[in-house]
């Protein structure tokens, strides 16, 4: 019979109990905006620990979010990022620049994880095992605390362009294709932060 996840934590607690210690969560944000950098975390916790009101990124608040984040960092073992530029996402497409993103996390964890959990059924290129979760922010607390650190990171990403750009309303968008954001692209063209792959649709 197939093991119901009931706790926030059943699929670390079960890997660990299998000898696979320690353990990564993986995460990505940015797969779909028409600007900015897609961005990957990793991140160990002490092994067991729940950090109370962590889960999928979307699902919280932008202030709840940050204040997780800060909790995160003080807990954690190790975290790391991952992050590819627009121009990279263009090259490779947004895939294999998801995927890279991931990898590079993971790499630069100061602790080697024995195994990555990460969100999402493609598997990166690791020195570890890696394992896919399907809608992994929701169904382990690794992932989900990956999730909330990439995604604080890329929105302040987003408000440093913004500052440099602000006629694209980054600090709201997030580099989103909202209609004001198409419209502005349409009214003053593209910018060295947006992906042009993803623009080719908005001069149509």
């Amino acid at each position: 019979m197939r093991k119901i996840i009931t706790a926030p934590n059943d699929i670390e607690n079960a890997l660990a109990q299998q000898g696979f210690a320690p353990i990564a969560g993986v995460d990505e944000v940015g797969r779909g905006p028409l600007a900015g950098p897609v961005v990957a975390c990793a991140v160990i916790l002490p092994e067991g620990f729940v950090i109370p009101g962590v889960n999928d990124s979307k699902k919280i608040s932008e202030k709840r979010r940050e204040e997780l984040a800060a909790k995160i960092k003080q807990t954690a073992l190790a975290y790391a990022f991952g992050i590819i530029d627009p121009q990279e996402i263009d090259e490779i497409n947004i895939l294999q620049a998801t995927l890279k993103a991931m990898s590079n996390a993971v790499s630069a964890l100061e602790i080697a994880p024995r195994i990555a959990l990460v969100d999402g059924i493609s598997a990166p290129n690791c020195a570890c095992e890696v394992r896919c979760v399907k809608k992994g922010d929701s169904a382990s607390h690794l992932i989900a605390a990956a999730s909330i650190l990439a995604k604080v990171l890329r929105d302040n990403i987003m408000r440093e362009l913004h500052a440099e750009f602000p006629d694209y309303a980054w600090d709201t968008n997030k580099g989103y294709g909202t209609a004001a954001h198409i419209a502005s692209i349409r009214r003053l063209g593209l910018t060295p932060a947006h992906r042009k792959s993803f623009c080719k649709g908005v001069f149509a």
